[in-house]
């Protein structure tokens, strides 16, 4: 059994939206910061979303502010990414994972293992 299962992505044209899931185990989702990153062929992976253990708030990178929305379900154990308004430049490997944030990036949590094998979003026409 995997501890974290990411899902939703798929091919989708420029403006368009999808929803990523992620459905994680306790030990893997309980008490933590959880959120996005992705990575895209030949650069490093980004945090591009994170929300706090209870969801009462959300950081994003200025790249995605205002078209991706992320929530939480504490009783599901699993956390959602609404992407809108896709561009052909958030194309990636999506991750999630726990998430520290820092100013003007967000972070993973160190010596967090629990990572999944991601879903891909590809934005093209």
């Amino acid at each position: 059994q995997e501890d974290v299962v990411e899902s939703g992505g798929g091919l989708v044209q420029p403006g368009g939206s999808l929803t990523l899931s992620c459905a994680a185990s306790g030990s893997a989702f309980d008490g933590y910061a959880m959120g996005w990153f992705r990575q895209a062929p030949g650069k490093e992976r980004e945090g591009s979303s994170c929300i706090t253990s209870s969801g009462g708030r959300a950081w994003y990178i200025d790249s995605v502010k205002d078209r991706f929305a992320l929530t939480r379900d504490n009783a599901k154990k699993s956390l959602y990414l609404q992407m809108n308004r896709l561009k052909p430049e958030d194309t990636a490997m999506y991750y999630c994972a726990a998430c520290s944030s820092l100013p003007g990036y967000i972070i993973p949590v160190k010596d967090y293992h629990y990572w999944g094998q991601g879903t891909q979003v590809t934005v093209s026409s």
